[in-house]
């Protein structure tokens, strides 16, 4: 757990501890029911479960496949990305996730109504019994925002290469989030009454993919997101150079070695991070020891 970062281990742990308590407390309250996300026109919706839901799991193999996923992809895109850019994208996605899986719902529900009735009469024909029915309509788990650091972890690395079971080999990063795309594009519209939010999986990563091309072309906004990891961990080189010494305004001999000795250790610094990235855009962040990654995440934090 001390090498995972901040925000995917406090990420992981209030998801286990949220699951947890839903077991520990199902005789007295449920809290998928108070915290899950509720279809809009429900009677039990609130808007704050919008966030919630996502801390919910509907079971012990939900909650370990997310987290696992989590813990996998979360760590190297958080190291690339940082602590608070990478919790903004995973709750912004995952909040997308929601509103994505409403608006998909009210479609639904749209259907099941007779022929002549408007895309937005459905609201005031709610009765308070039916409002009460589609309470059921409710939805639990982080899948959505999970969804979409695989779809970050794709663009920062296309090239990098993942297994996939029950594939004999790996297969680049590019093609493995565009399989998982086509997989639940096809089980949200083949596949009924599977309880899985499959457009939830969907929006979420919309959300992302939108984030990341507004972040690209808008590189002020929260820095830059290149094509590969080479590109955003390039930002570093920039920053070191921007540092100064503490004592530039010091003409003793003193401060002079001091100066010396800082602008040696920041050549140093900036030609170990250049072939670190170097070595990413040849082999791929995976190719790197953990000494390099712990090295580049340092760099990274002291510049940031």
């Amino acid at each position: 757990m001390r090498s995972i970062p901040i925000v995917t281990k406090n990420l992981l742990i209030i998801n286990v501890l949220g699951f947890l308590a839903c077991v520990l407390l199902e005789k007295s309250v449920d809290l998928n029911d108070v915290l899950g996300l509720h279809f809009f026109l429900a009677k039990d919706f609130a808007i704050y479960q919008l966030f919630t839901y996502m801390f919910m799991h509907g079971g012990w193999m939900h909650l370990f496949f997310n987290m696992f996923a989590l813990w996998m992809f979360g760590c190297v895109v958080e190291r690339v990305w940082g602590a608070k850019k990478f919790l903004f994208y995973y709750i912004l996605c995952g909040i997308g996730a929601g509103i994505v899986q409403e608006i998909v719902q009210y479609v639904e529900l749209y259907m099941m109504q007779p022929s002549g009735i408007g895309f937005f009469s459905i609201i005031s024909l709610v009765t308070e019994t039916d409002a009460i029915n589609l309470n059921a309509w409710t939805t639990v788990g982080a899948s959505g925002a999970i969804y979409a650091i695989l779809l970050a972890f794709g663009m920062l690395f296309p090239e990098e290469r993942v297994f996939i079971f029950p594939l004999p080999v790996p297969i680049k990063a590019k093609w493995f989030v565009m399989i998982y795309v086509v997989l639940e594009l096809f089980m949200a519209l083949g596949t009924k009454g599977d309880g899985v939010a499959h457009f939830a999986h969907l929006g979420g990563m919309l959300f992302g993919f939108l984030l990341i091309l507004y972040w690209k072309k808008h590189p002020s906004a929260e820095g830059s997101i290149g094509g590969s990891g080479g590109d955003i961990f390039g930002n570093l080189k920039k920053k070191w150079k921007q540092r100064k010494p503490k004592d530039s305004g010091n003409t003793s001999d003193g401060s002079r070695n001091a100066d010396w000795n800082y602008n040696a250790d920041k050549k140093a610094t900036e030609e170990e991070i250049d072939r670190i990235l170097d070595k990413i855009r040849k082999n791929g962040y995976a190719s790197l020891t953990k000494e390099e990654k712990q090295f580049l995440f340092e760099s990274s934090n002291k510049n940031r």
